[in-house]
């Protein structure tokens, strides 16, 4: 890539203009392919059942990531069919007939109170994320990475991903060709002991081509006791924030008790948390999971979203599901992973619909 680009500073406040209606559109199926992505999904049963996109997405299916977390949501084909109204409801309050929010994809927003700069938007890389690979990963090392340039080149300048996806190799090919001083990534390990969190640290870096992280979750905590677990592994991640190793920690949940828990927990500066509108792949109903995350923003914990598309369940339901998201002040942005420009293109022209 140019020296141009590895020397560009990270983007300004102000919006790049959205992407013209061009034939990217034509082939892809609405919403086919789109996946909430960033943590694994509740049973291997979740994260089935999609339908394939259309040529020029390049994606197999509609599913979430997959994993073996327990969840106590609402996953149902009820509560998919409820959510299809014609005004979404954030915590029970109709978003009907607003005004437009005038936001974009590519905003650069405060993280919380980490000092961190994020875009509203996050690439993904974690679509049926596990044992080291993803349908993103799965694209090959070259076709992922230019995915994520091209995003970066659109304005996206937050990249999500986590050990299990496999995907720390294609995010430092995209980095050597964009710039790391132009890029927050956020990365997620399991490790639970403070040796553990080390080893993952270290080798995290020299995987991502780094010789830091901007955001280290523990992932997928389920324990109501997860603090006291992984105790060690906190303790480490404050010393490597001393340090200048990790710029912020935090975690992402998937249960309500391990999410109130984080809101409950100052260590906490930032939380990956499950939320769409009609409740699928989440810890608890949308307005039960949304008074959390107000308690955690009152805080000053940063909050990202992710199964924004309930694993693709909510595919016929784009609309919806984005302004949902959008339109929560409880969201400092989401991930979604995807397998194609043309599937970037058209949820980032949504956005700036909302």
């Amino acid at each position: 890539m140019t020296k141009d680009r590895k020397s560009a500073k990270r983007c300004s406040g102000t919006r790049s203009a959205a992407p013209s209606r061009r034939q990217f559109l034509s082939g892809l199926a609405a919403g086919a392919a789109f996946v909430g992505c960033g943590d694994s999904a509740s049973h291997p049963a979740d994260g089935g059942g999609g339908a394939t996109s259309g040529a020029s997405s390049g994606a197999s299916s509609v599913s979430g990531t997959s994993n073996t977390s327990n969840t106590s949501n609402t996953s149902n084909t009820s509560s998919v069919a409820s959510a299809t109204n014609s005004s979404i409801t954030n915590g029970g309050v109709s978003t009907g007939g607003l005004p437009p929010m005038g936001k974009a994809a590519t905003d650069q927003v405060p993280l919380g109170s980490t000092g961190i700069t994020i875009s509203r938007l996050a690439m993904g890389s974690g679509t049926h994320g596990n044992d080291g690979a993803s349908d993103q990963t799965r694209l090959g090392l070259s076709q992922f990475a230019d995915l994520l340039v091209q995003s970066y080149d659109q304005g996206i300048t937050f990249w999500e991903t986590a050990d299990q996806y496999g995907a720390h190799a294609h995010l430092a090919s995209a980095l050597s060709q964009v710039g790391r001083q132009n890029i927050v990534v956020l990365t997620k390990s399991h490790a639970q002991t403070a040796a553990e969190m080390e080893a993952d640290l270290d080798r995290f870096m020299q995987e991502l081509g780094t010789d830091y992280i901007d955001v280290m979750l523990l992932h997928n905590k389920q324990s109501s006791t997860w603090t006291t677990e992984c105790a060690g592994a906190m303790e480490y991640l404050e010393d490597a924030k001393r340090r200048g190793l990790i710029r912020a920690h935090g975690v992402s949940c998937h249960t309500l008790s391990a999410l109130e828990l984080a809101a409950r927990t100052p260590w906490v500066e930032v939380d990956l948390a499950r939320i769409n509108p009609a409740g699928v792949a989440m810890d608890a109903d949308p307005a039960t999971v949304i008074s959390v995350l107000t308690r955690m923003k009152a805080a000053g914990k940063a909050v990202i979203g992710m199964k924004i598309l309930g694993e693709g369940r909510l595919a016929n339901q784009l609309d919806m599901a984005i302004e949902h998201a959008v339109r929560l002040d409880q969201l400092d942005g989401f991930t979604i992973g995807f397998t194609s420009r043309a599937q970037l293109d058209e949820i980032t022209m949504k956005i700036a619909g909302v």
